[in-house]
């Protein structure tokens, strides 16, 4: 069974602020102990009304006025430090889960939901900060209250406080029991939610296909079952609290009705005078709202222990992909790679959980030894492990056996980021964000050299395209560059690679889904990019490799045919026959 988490895991994201929740307990202190005072001064002024006595009661409405306005001032300190301090913990987790997810290899985040991490990473953490707020805004402060006011209570008449108490840990009981529902609903009604999110990034990213394939009313009927889904969820929740508020309401009123009742017998014992009882009454008032609160909160609490629960489970999950402790940064390198009998299989992941074991090798004792400077092709049927091949060597995934060295280097024993930064890559599928032209060409780096964007813009064949736009390189491209060309898009990719200025290349079908105008582009760009570098080529295309100094064809994770192009269709085996498919008459 999973171990739960609990808000003792918050801990750490408190100790920074202290000194500021210090603050707001002393100012909430400062704001408790006027209750009693407003409880005397009740009884007081119902007593100088009886006796008809002006002056005083001008001179105890004096005092109330002070009362209130210092009681305000305790208040509004309490309230703007325990705002601050609860908003910087939220602020210091959602960066410290934000960095965590940063860092996780690629496995995980091929499994994982975006719409649930971010919603994980906005609402989940939002409603932690909320709870830490209530924590200390209200929580806090009234069982201060409970506690001072009751003390005024026994110091008023002992007997009567004790008989009062008497449903109370019934009250108690009742309330945990309710509160443990409501955590089981809203952790149901979070993960609800979280799906709805889900549904929605992938729908939304996806929309061209949904139109295209005229599946709006498919995907509103998928939302709507969803949405009806989390509506359930949340019902549950709400009705939990409504039978609560009854039930907890009911015991409430007649405790006050049972409170009148022993007020009178006191009375007419002579034991409570009219004044105190009046003044009694105002404290029992006065104990209302904090019990509603801390009902109310408890129930906060309860709803938001699913959330803290969700946001550690994220920190719990573990990368597969570590750097030594003693790794060390990786120099300026030649470009010289070998592969050592490297085999490897995707672990299988879940959501959540760390790996669960391996699955079917996708690379089997692969071998080889590439020079600096050299132009590497891989073919293949798709699925054969081509790219697979070059995700290893920046270490988006472990291997499995055998060694991978970089200038006689292996490559885990070095630093992830000096890794990576040797390594440039030009994907199939083009990746751009949010952010100008520029920005998405020197991505990665804080500070941005116009000229030298400008410099690998021009290499890349993208200085035309890019001076046609009506901002030039400042031009705003939106989510994922939709409103630029496949062939504009890979451009910005060429440039983005050339302002790393790597030792190593990878092109993985960095021209296979553009027209053949684009193609002539891309294709003058990438040749000038692959001079004096280490290159790997992943092409279907066998044209774009016949220059390449030696061609590896890979067929279920091994290298079965290695060689030129000439050297390959001599051989008069899987190259050439794939060759033949392609370029045959």
């Amino acid at each position: 069974m999973k171990k739960r988490s609990s808000y003792w895991q918050l801990i750490p994201y408190l100790r920074p602020q202290l000194p500021t929740i210090s603050l707001a307990l002393a100012c909430t202190v400062g704001f408790t102990i006027f209750w009693p005072i407003l409880a005397w001064l009740a009884g007081r002024m119902a007593n100088y009304i009886g006796e008809g006595n002006v002056q005083a009661i001008a001179q105890l409405a004096g005092v109330a006025a002070l009362v209130f306005l210092l009681r305000g001032a305790a208040q509004y300190g309490q309230d703007a430090l325990m705002a601050k301090a609860a908003l910087k913990i939220a602020l210091d987790l959602r960066t410290f889960v934000y960095s965590h997810l940063q860092k996780l290899s690629l496995n995980y985040f091929e499994v994982a939901k975006t719409g649930d991490l971010s919603y994980r990473l906005t609402e989940d953490i939002d409603r932690i900060g909320e709870v830490i707020n209530k924590v200390f805004h209200q929580f806090v402060p009234c069982i201060l209250q409970l506690v001072v006011v009751l003390g005024y209570m026994f110091f008023l008449n002992w007997q009567l406080t004790l008989a009062s108490l008497i449903i109370t840990p019934l009250m108690a009981v009742l309330i945990g029991v309710f509160g443990e529902q409501l955590l089981k609903f809203s952790r149901r009604s979070q993960n609800r939610i979280s799906n709805l999110s889900a549904l929605l990034t992938e729908v939304f990213n996806g929309i061209r296909l949904v139109q295209a394939f005229a599946a709006e009313e498919y995907e509103i009927n998928r939302f709507s079952q969803e949405a009806e889904a989390n509506r359930n969820a949340k019902y549950l929740t709400e009705k939990v609290k409504a039978i609560q508020f009854v039930v907890v309401g009911f015991l409430e009123a007649m405790s006050v009705v049972f409170l009148f009742f022993l007020g009178a017998w006191q009375i007419s014992q002579q034991n409570l005078t009219g004044s105190e009882f009046v003044s009694y009454v105002a404290a029992v008032a006065l104990l209302i709202d904090p019990i509603s609160i801390t009902t109310s909160n408890y129930n906060d609490f309860k709803q938001g222990e699913a959330s803290v629960d969700r946001i550690f489970e994220l920190l719990a999950i573990k990368s597969t992909v570590v750097e030594n402790k003693d790794a060390y940064p990786l120099r300026a390198v030649t470009g010289k790679v070998e592969y050592r009998d490297v085999s490897f299989a995707y672990p299988s992941f879940d959501e959540i959980n760390p790996p669960l074991g391996n699955n079917k090798r996708v690379l089997k004792n692969i071998s080889f030894l590439v020079h600096p400077g050299e132009m590497i092709a891989l073919v293949g049927a798709s699925g054969a492990g081509k790219t697979t091949l070059v995700n290893l060597l920046p270490r988006f995934y472990n291997i499995d056996g055998g060694e991978i060295l970089i200038d006689g280097i292996n490559i885990q024993e070095v630093t992830l980021k000096s890794l990576r930064q040797q390594i440039g890559i030009v994907p199939q599928e083009t990746i751009l964000f949010s952010g100008t032209i520029a920005e998405n060409i020197a991505f990665g780096k804080p500070e941005i050299d116009l000229e030298k964007i400008k410099a690998a813009g021009k290499i890349a064949n993208a200085e035309q395209f890019i001076n046609e736009l009506p901002q030039g390189y400042y031009t705003y491209v939106g989510e994922r560059g939709v409103n630029l060309s496949g062939g504009q898009r890979q451009r910005i990719a060429i440039a983005r690679a050339i302002l790393l200025n790597p030792s190593i290349l990878i092109l993985d079908e960095a021209t296979s889904a553009l027209d053949s105008s684009s193609e002539a582009l891309v294709q003058e760009a990438l040749e000038r990019i692959m001079k004096g570098r280490t290159v790997f080529v992943i092409a279907h295309r066998l044209g774009t490799v016949r220059r390449a100094n030696r061609i590896f064809v890979l067929e279920k994770g091994e290298i079965v045919e290695s060689g030129n192009h000439e050297e390959l269709l001599t051989q008069n085996g899987r190259y050439a026959h794939f060759h033949g498919q392609q370029f045959s008459p």
